[in-house]
């Protein structure tokens, strides 16, 4: 198994956080993992994005050229990495601040309204848990358990009674997630 991952969005939206969770949660079920987060200095609103690589062989290197999934969580991020997936692969978005839909034919595009769902939860802050229930639905690539367990390794003691919140937030990310559009067969 190897899974190469991007997830970009503006600082401040949980984008490396979120990679940080998946690459804990990697860690505590054996696998080789490799966590490479880049941002601009402007973390809040500025553009940032994290490469997750989760394998069951040693991984060579943390730089990847084409990614088995991407999650995109602005117009910035979509336009950057939709011509960087892998034909096959699949494209997550939430299409509060997209403006313009994937163009490419050849990968599965899901879109997971989790900005809406966590209004509706009253915390925008469960937002990117919502969107990594999402990757988990159509990617199951670490168990639930190790991603709480990994939230909990990066959440601050203080806030661990956010915990149960997050996991809500986690599985309505697995109901909510839809699928667009299915690659074309080749």
């Amino acid at each position: 198994m190897l899974q190469e991952i991007v997830i970009s969005g503006f600082g401040g939206q949980g984008v490396l956080s979120m990679g940080k969770i998946l690459a804990f949660s990697g860690i505590m079920e054996d696998k080789e993992v490799s966590w490479f987060p880049a941002y601009g200095p402007e973390q809040r609103g500025g553009t940032a994005n994290v490469t997750v690589i989760i394998s069951d062989k040693p991984i060579s290197s943390p730089v990847v050229n084409q990614y088995d999934v991407a999650i995109v969580l602005n117009q910035p991020s979509l336009d950057k990495f939709e011509e960087k997936i892998k034909p096959g692969g699949a494209l997550i978005y939430d299409d509060y601040g997209i403006r313009h839909k994937a163009r490419r034919k050849d990968i599965n595009v899901y879109r997971i309204k989790a900005m809406d769902e966590s209004m509706k939860m009253n915390n925008t802050k469960v937002f990117n848990m919502i969107v990594l229930g999402g990757l988990l639905k159509i990617s199951p690539m670490v168990q639930l358990a190790n991603v709480m367990e990994g939230l909990k390794k990066t959440l601050p003691e203080r806030h661990h009674k956010l915990l149960p919140m997050n996991e809500e937030a986690i599985m309505k990310g697995m109901d909510i997630i839809e699928l667009e559009q299915e690659a074309d067969c080749l």
